[in-house]
């Protein structure tokens, strides 16, 4: 009687497995809980008036404090916005004797206040997002002239071992002249000295000319003996214009490193 008992309960417990299973009511669990996906973005846009500030020529990624030679206050900003000219050296060539032959003079270093002299540079940053390239040129305007008025007739700077510093992954720019002159004769005829082409530039860019060793020999000024000199102080101005004009493939020139 009891087995009977037995066989009889099991049976009905059969029957009503058997039908939760055909009823679709039995449901099937991950045993690690199973997986759930979300996301995360992010979105860029130019900055209109962001100032890019000086980085180390030799070393870009690192912030300086550049010393202008011609201004204590200096040196000026750099401009605004996502295509920037952010720092450019002026130029000391000293107190000399006059003298009635030709002779050669050599820029000192750039100093810094918190680091040893350095390479003259120019500065400049493309943070627009796009990576179409971009042209940078420099003029001199017009001739060394003191005060009074006086020119000093057939000095010409020239620049030599430039080379290109970065701390960006973009491409550097395909132009990047390692020496070059600048010819103050009133045509206001600017020289071509850096560009990138599409895929380019994309950054902060350095062409340092020299490095920490030969800072002080990359940059000469010229002067004719026959020039006529007073005891005066000389100057001039130069001006660096960056151009949202790219480099258009087939015109590298030589001295891009």
């Amino acid at each position: 009687m009891k087995i009977n008992k037995n066989l009889k309960t099991l049976g009905v417990a059969t029957t009503m497995l058997t039908c939760f299973v055909l009823g679709g009511s039995v449901t099937s669990y991950a045993a690690d809980g199973g997986e759930y996906q979300s996301n995360a973005i992010i979105e860029f846009e130019a900055a209109t008036d962001i100032i890019t500030p000086p980085v180390d020529p030799t070393d870009p990624g690192t912030p300086v404090d550049p010393v202008d030679p011609t201004d204590p206050n200096g040196p000026k900003p750099g401009t605004p916005g996502p295509l920037s000219i952010d720092y450019a050296s002026s130029l000391d060539f000293g107190k000399q004797k006059i003298t009635s032959t030709n002779q050669v003079y050599k820029a000192k270093a750039q100093k810094f206040k918190k680091r040893g002299d350095g390479p003259n540079y120019v500065q400049v940053t493309d943070n627009r997002g796009t990576e179409k390239g971009w042209s940078l040129q420099v003029k001199q305007n017009g001739q060394f002239k003191s005060a009074s008025g006086n020119v000093l007739t057939g000095a010409e700077i020239t620049f030599n071992n430039g080379s290109v510093n970065t701390a960006s992954a973009s491409p550097k720019p395909s132009i990047a002249k390692s020496t070059f002159s600048l010819k103050p004769d009133g045509t206001g005829v600017a020289e071509n000295i850096m560009a990138a082409k599409a895929g380019e530039g994309s950054g902060t860019y350095v062409l340092a000319f020299g490095d920490d060793n030969t800072a002080a020999d990359s940059i000469e000024l010229s002067i004719p003996g026959a020039t006529t000199k007073y005891a005066e102080k000389y100057s001039t101005t130069l001006t660096w214009t960056l151009a949202d004009v790219p480099e258009e493939d087939g015109e590298k020139e030589q001295g891009n490193e």
